[in-house]
């Protein structure tokens, strides 16, 4: 069959649910929940366990941000399977492969059993049991050199979360010690959640009640992917009520897209065209929510500013995308631009939602703000089916921090990443920048000593290269990683965390869920190594270091400082195990927004300042500029997210990769998706090996023909070619992230690339 872009996008609009799903959604996932298949796998660290007493323990899961209850069955005491918690509010149930293999984090080969140091060179594997008191002892000596040499800002820490006590403990200790540089890596929620405090004025979380929607326009949300929180996704996919429309729009038919009403290829790096091209139907057609638009909202029509400069509105610049220039850029058909805008305007709860795949790239803020003027135009804010900012839970009260002067010169100081800069004022986080602050130093690294938690930068970056190039740099590194993944073989010191069914803590559930809920992780089983709470390992560096910063942490342990901090909520925490805040604003207060306009801003005032130009105040569609020399390189690099897959600082269970297709990972090579007719172009057949190389690096893949990916356009997933781990895992394919670099979005910092440039030749 021939595949050219007309065909592809008559095939990619006509698909409805059920054509492709299943082709797209194997049972093989689901074999995970059989006991038979989990427990007589011929791996000898799997343990057996003996007959006895069957006994529950419910906890939340947090591999993933999703923060889903699980309910884990003992036997004698000993954990054998885990299953979604019915009770919880987020997952009802649910739960992804991921989630169900969870023993293998308890159990695997690759946790790190007792605090090491760090012999010979870094990378080379070798290292010294050392004791808790020692390796301790020797970080907390080292902060305390660079802090009485007058430089605690060049200490850093990178964390998963920012979220929940434990980094905020972490925060705690930043302050006490003197350093500005607490910084959590970025997710697609960052770009999102910017554009929602620009056009808002509100901080918080972006909460999407998708349950309550009847017409879901996803600009490539892996909703079925790992998106959010999976075991949500799974019920509403499961539940789906035949009223409910969901639409997928991306470059790729991925599972969510096979199970969408709808799915709809675009040209990739082109979403953002297309919602201001839907923006002028609505517009032009008078569809829009009038209520909405003319009482709440502002920029809407053209406008003047108190210095008596007139501004176009956000009307005026809609009418520059009319569906034919869209059609050009998009590839998708006039016909179709206007018939999804007129279905998405006079559904009764439409909502529109952007973050490509996991949601692991911010993405750029022009974009993330047209979509979310699709939610404005249709009056779909603050609603139940709508959309709102979810203010962080405020359950955690503790004293305030006293800090001494070289506490407090060091906090004046810019943080390294420039987040919260003049540059980049609304940013919070820049972890994407850190590698090339630090290999463009002069002398010696900003950062002289770099604590990680839950974060695995070394593989999550973008330019593996460059950020390993820039970590080699940093004198001093700890990891305090329960397993041996890159970053903690990267570090000096190891000072394990017990693994997440070992320990306590809070978890806020993850971002896109429209309700305020926190769960209580709980420990089901006792640790079975020498590890220790990473929450303890900070206590005790903080009494160790003396002074304010001992005084700035009163309690002998992390659970000590959590029955505290939750004070009269801990009762409920440990009856319920979950607290549930209802986030339901009346009408008008539902309206209210915190700019300066007081309304709803289509032109985001807080935007303009000296350092950002004019043109960029209004979401618009600017190309972000791909990487590579279109004369060289004449394809198109993207990465795709499986739920198969876990791509963000926790690996691939041995168990999850079993359910890998062979059309993804053959023995130890990736698969690399291409279009049949772009394949015949270059003298490639399935199953032949080719090299594929970008401007960044290259990597030997095995080609797979696949007609549900655009000509032109190339794909391989997230969340292989891990170097460390176990061999169960280690030298499976390739790091996408070995093949990109970083693309900084002017505006916010923040990394938008969205692929690269590259080519493919017969190995």
């Amino acid at each position: 069959m021939k595949i050219d872009r007309r065909s592809f996008l008559t095939y990619g609009t006509a698909l409805v649910l059920g054509g492709a799903a299943g082709s797209m959604l194997t049972p093989a996932p689901w074999k995970l929940t059989d006991d038979v298949a989990i427990w007589t796998q011929n791996w000898p660290w799997t343990p057996v366990p003996e007959d006895g007493e069957i006994t529950y323990k419910q906890s939340v899961c947090t591999l993933c941000p999703g923060g889903c209850g699980i309910n884990v069955r003992l036997v004698n005491g000993r954990p054998i399977k885990i299953e979604g918690s019915k009770d919880h509010p987020a997952n009802k149930g649910s739960l992804c492969p991921m989630g169900i293999s969870g023993l293998q984090y308890l159990y695997g080969p690759s946790r790190v059993t007792s605090p090491l140091k760090r012999e010979g060179k870094r990378g080379e594997g070798k290292w010294k049991k050392v004791s808790w008191e020692e390796a301790l002892t020797a970080v907390a000596k080292k902060l305390a050199e660079l802090r009485e040499n007058g430089r605690p800002q060049s200490v850093a820490c990178i964390t998963g979360s920012d979220r929940g006590t434990i980094p905020n403990l972490i925060g705690r200790f930043l302050t006490a010690y003197g350093s500005p540089n607490y910084i959590r890596s970025a997710n697609a929620q960052d770009a999102i959640e910017q554009a929602i405090y620009l056009a808002q004025g509100k901080q918080g979380t972006p909460g999407f009640d998708i349950e309550k929607a009847d017409f879901i326009l996803s600009f490539g949300s892996g909703l079925l992917d790992g998106w959010g929180s999976p075991g949500r996704m799974f019920n509403l996919y499961g539940n789906q009520k035949p009223a409910k429309k969901i639409i997928q729009i991306e470059p790729r038919l991925s599972d969510t897209a096979a199970k969408a009403t709808q799915w709809i290829g675009i040209n990739p790096g082109t979403e953002g065209a297309l919602a201001l091209g839907i923006a002028h139907v609505i517009i032009k057609e008078s569809l829009y929510d009038r209520n909405f638009v003319e009482n709440y909202a502002f920029g809407f029509d053209d406008w003047t500013d108190d210095n008596g400069k007139a501004h176009d509105g956000f009307a005026k610049m809609a009418k520059k995308f009319a569906p034919e220039k869209v059609s050009r850029i998009t590839g998708i058909p006039k016909a179709e631009i206007v018939s999804l805008a007129r279905a998405f305007a006079r559904a009764s709860k439409p909502i529109a939602l952007n973050g490509r795949g996991h949601g692991s790239v911010p993405g750029s803020i022009d974009e993330s703000l047209a979509v979310q003027s699709l939610n404005a135009l249709v009056g779909n804010i603050n609603k139940p089916g709508g959309i709102s900012a979810m203010p962080d839970s405020n359950y955690a009260k503790w004293p305030e921090v006293n800090i001494d002067e070289i506490a407090s010169k060091g906090m004046q100081q810019p943080r390294i990443d420039g987040a919260g800069s003049e540059q980049f004022p609304n940013t919070r986080f820049l972890l994407n920048r850190l590698p090339e602050i630090i290999n463009s130093a002069q002398g010696e690294s900003p950062i002289q000593a770099l604590m990680v938690t839950d974060a695995n930068p070394l593989y999550t970056l973008p330019d593996t290269a460059a950020t390993k190039k820039a970590f080699d740099r940093i004198p001093f590194i700890v990891s305090f990683s329960p397993y041996m993944d890159e970053t903690a073989s990267h570090a000096d010191y190891i000072l394990p965390n017990h693994s997440y069914l070992e320990r306590l803590q809070d978890v806020p559930t993850s971002t896109g869920i429209s309700l305020q809920v926190t769960g209580l992780a709980k420990p089901v089983v006792k640790p079975l190594y020498d590890t220790k709470h990473v929450g303890d390992s900070f206590i005790h560096m903080a009494k160790a270091l003396g002074g304010f910063i001992e005084n700035a942490f009163p309690w002998d342990d992390y659970e000590a400082f959590l029955k505290e901090t939750l004070n009269d909520q801990w009762r409920k925490f440990k009856r319920k195990g979950v607290i549930e805040i209802e986030h339901n604003l009346p009408e008008p207060l539902a309206y209210t927004f915190n700019t300066v306009s007081g309304k709803f801003e289509f032109y985001p005032t807080a935007r303009n300042s000296a350092t950002q130009k004019e043109n960029s105040a209004l979401p618009s569609y600017t190309p972000v500029p791909i990487e590579g020399d279109v004369q060289r390189f004449k394809l198109v690099l993207i990465p795709y997210d499986s739920i198969r897959l876990a791509s963000g600082y926790m690996a691939n269970a041995p168990f999850m990769t079993k359910t890998v297709d062979d059309t993804v990972l053959k023995n130890q090579i990736g698969l690399l998706e291409i279009n049949p007719a772009t394949a015949k172009e270059l003298s490639l057949k399935e199953g032949d090996t080719a090299i594929l190389t970008t401007p960044k690096g290259k990597a030997t893949v095995k080609i797979h023909l696949y007609e549900g990916i655009m000509p032109g356009i190339i794909a391989m997933p997230r969340g292989l070619g891990h170097t460390a781990y176990s061999e169960y895992l280690a030298d499976k394919g390739t790091n996408f992230n070995e093949l990109i670099g970083p693309i900084e979005d002017p505006t916010s910092g923040l990394d938008m690339a969205w692929g690269i440039r590259a080519k493919l030749t017969r190995a």
